[in-house]
This record gives C-alpha cells, sequence and structure tokens, in this order.
C-alpha cells in the first residue's frame, strides 16, 4: 500500500513536526517512533508516555434496545457493567473465530459506543448492521473521533494539570469538558500501566494532543509512537488482532475466554465456542522467553524434542526484562507447562525459550 493511499489522523501534521517516523498499520499511516522504541517504552513503565491512537475505529449502536441487542451478538456479558463503565469484548463469526476484538463504553441502555482495531471497523460495523432490529442504529464514526492514551505512573498528575477528572476507576470513563470542548475520559489502556485514554471530537484533537504533550514533556515523559505500544502490550501478552486473534484462532485459543459470557443465553459464535469449550482448544497461547541471545520474531516454528508444536505469533526484544520474548499457539496435545523448555527455529537455529502464562510483567492497569 503506497503512502498516498493510507488514511491520516486528524494530528498528522503534528507527527511530522514531532519528528516521527511512519509506518502503514490498518491502513492508516502512524508514527512508529520519535526518540527510539526503547525509550518510549521505558519511559511508559517508569514515568508517562502518550500515544495517538486515533487510527482505531469509533461505532455508535443507538436507540431503544440498543445495550440488549449489543449483548446478544459479542461475547461478554453487558448485563455485568452499567451506564460509566467499559468492557473488553468479541464480534465473533458463526464458527468461532474472532472478527474482531474491542471495547464497548456503555453510556447509557440505548447509547454504546464501541471501539474497535482500525482494519476491522467496517466488519464489525456491518456484523451489527446487518441484523439490527428496527429502531437500533449502527453509525461507523471513525473519522469523527480520536483517541490519544496517557499511559504510565504518573499519568494522573499528567490529566490533573489539564484540569481533567482522574478519580475513575479501571474500566470506567467520565465525559468531560477541556478549555470548553468536549471529551470522553476513560481508565483504560493497552500497555499494562494505570493510565487513561482521551476521545474528543476530530476537530478538537490537535489542541488536545498539543496540551497533553507538553504536560506529558514537563513530567520527564515522552510521546511514543506506535513501536512501543507493541512491546508494552507484548510484554503483558495482550493479543493483537491478526495474530492471537483472527476468524482462524478462537477465544479459548487466545486465553481470551474470559471475555465470554458463557451463561448468555445468545451470541454470535455461541454454539461453536460452547462445543470448543467442552471438548478443550486444540491450541492454546503460551508467553515464551528466551534463554538464549537473540529476537524471537512471530511465524517462527516452536519446537519440543525437535517435534513441531506450534509458531510464534508476536515476538519482540523487552525493554524491560533485556530479553527476547514471543507469543505462540502451541498444540494442546503436546501436554506443555509453564516453565517447560521449548526451542525456536531462528533461521535453522534452535534459540531456546521458556513456557510462561503472560503477562511477563507485572500487571500495574489498576
Amino acid at each position: 500500500m503506497s503512502d498516498q493511499s493510507l488514511l491520516q489522523g486528524p494530528i498528522h501534521a503534528v507527527h511530522t513536526e514531532l519528528g516521527a517516523t511512519f509506518a502503514a498499520f490498518g491502513g492508516w499511516q502512524m508514527p512508529v517512533s520519535y526518540a527510539g522504541t526503547v525509550a518510549e517504552h521505558t519511559a511508559v513503565r517508569e514515568n508517562v508516555g502518550l500515544f495517538d491512537v486515533s487510527h482505531l475505529g469509533k461505532a455508535l449502536v443507538a436507540g431503544p434496545g440498543a445495550a440488549d441487542y449489543v449483548n446478544s451478538t459479542l461475547t461478554n456479558d453487558l448485563r455485568k457493567i452499567g451506564p460509566g463503565k467499559a468492557q473488553y469484548t468479541l464480534c465473533c463469526t458463526e464458527s468461532g473465530g474472532v472478527t474482531d476484538d474491542l471495547i464497548v463504553y456503555y453510556v447509557s441502555d440505548e447509547e454504546l459506543f464501541l471501539v474497535p482495531n482500525a482494519a476491522n471497523t467496517a466488519a464489525v460495523v456491518a456484523v451489527l448492521a446487518a441484523n439490527a432490529p428496527e429502531g437500533v442504529t449502527v453509525t461507523n464514526q471513525h473519522r469523527d473521533h480520536g483517541v490519544f492514551a496517557v499511559q504510565g505512573p504518573t499519568s494522573e498528575a499528567v490529566l490533573q494539570g489539564l484540569g481533567l477528572p482522574t478519580d475513575l476507576g479501571y474500566m470506567s470513563f467520565v465525559d468531560a469538558q477541556w478549555n470548553g470542548v468536549p471529551v470522553r475520559v476513560c481508565r483504560t489502556g493497552y500497555t499494562g500501566e494505570r493510565g487513561f485514554e482521551l476521545v474528543p471530537r476530530w476537530a478538537d484533537a490537535e489542541a488536545l494532543f498539543r496540551a497533553l504533550a507538553d504536560a506529558v514533556r514537563a513530567a520527564g515523559g515522552r510521546v511514543a509512537g506506535l513501536g512501543a505500544r507493541d512491546t508494552l502490550r507484548t510484554e503483558m501478552g495482550y493479543p493483537l488482532h491478526g495474530h492471537e486473534l483472527s476468524e482462524a484462532i478462537s477465544p479459548l485459543q487466545a486465553r481470551c475466554g474470559w471475555a465470554v459470557g458463557w451463561s448468555k443465553p445468545a451470541f454470535r459464535g455461541r454454539a461453536a465456542l460452547v462445543a470448543e469449550k467442552e471438548s478443550g482448544p486444540a491450541r492454546r497461547l503460551w508467553g515464551l522467553q528466551a534463554l538464549d541471545r537473540g529476537v524471537l520474531r512471530p511465524d517462527l516454528k516452536v519446537l519440543r524434542d525437535g517435534n513441531t508444536v506450534g509458531e510464534t505469533t508476536s515476538g519482540t526484544f523487552s525493554p524491560t526484562l533485556k530479553v527476547g520474548i514471543a507469543l505462540a499457539l502451541l498444540d494442546t496435545a503436546a501436554g506443555l507447562a509453564a516453565g517447560d523448555e521449548v526451542a525456536v527455529d531462528v533461521r535453522g537455529r534452535a534459540l531456546r525459550a521458556r513456557l510462561v502464562v503472560p503477562p511477563f510483567v507485572p500487571d500495574h492497569t489498576k
């Protein structure tokens, strides 16, 4: 895909001004890094980082019975939350694969705001629109809002300095005002650190981002790109659609069964997932922590006693642990357990690794 055909977010000019390097992601031209991925990653773990993730999708489901309808389609159980709360969930195929994973913001019984992945927004909207009951509308708002993530131990102080609310429980949100314009403040994120995500209107995004960037730098943090976002989420073992989740990889295989409302009478893919749960998934997601020097990458064969037992789905160098780490789908029939040693075929070299149940580093989200 050429740069000319890639979509750009609301503050692309700001990223250029800040000296970002860019890459294609989900059909969008997005900043990969500014000062270097390791420095940006470390800033988030130790202080605070600011990400522009405006490429993420946005959609609105509204009308009488909207919450009940979404609950009958997506996997997780919206009855566990209510207005002002957010929930991680999945949009599955009828065969139990994953069209996308997303966050649902429960505004009211008649209004749900969805944040899917960039490349899958149209597909999620199409699934929901196809069977929407009379009076329920499903609107693609991909370019109506920006999304910024302020993540790290001092993220709360950054928002307080801008007069934004921070007294929120994890997976909660509130609609606030900043300099007279609306912004949704959410206690969510994708880094494993305490943090917030802010959803301004597209037209208001640049002013808010500049103010956040100034506050983050004043606090000793950094503006961060998607390179650091990927190393941070890999250390946490968070799935990325197209790697750990896909239409060929079910929630159970990806260790996301906790995001399925098993007691619900209906949701898309329920019969297939219940059957898989009863029989047990044929493969399961594991973490690999390298015991030898080397960087693990996606799509590498994983071996046990010389036999292939699966392959890596994501891999990187962990800036926190200073070793190679990976996520991998491994055959359950191999009888593997945490602490077992396997080998990863890195261009013909057998790199030793230890199996771990993610995350690789402590979870500080709550």
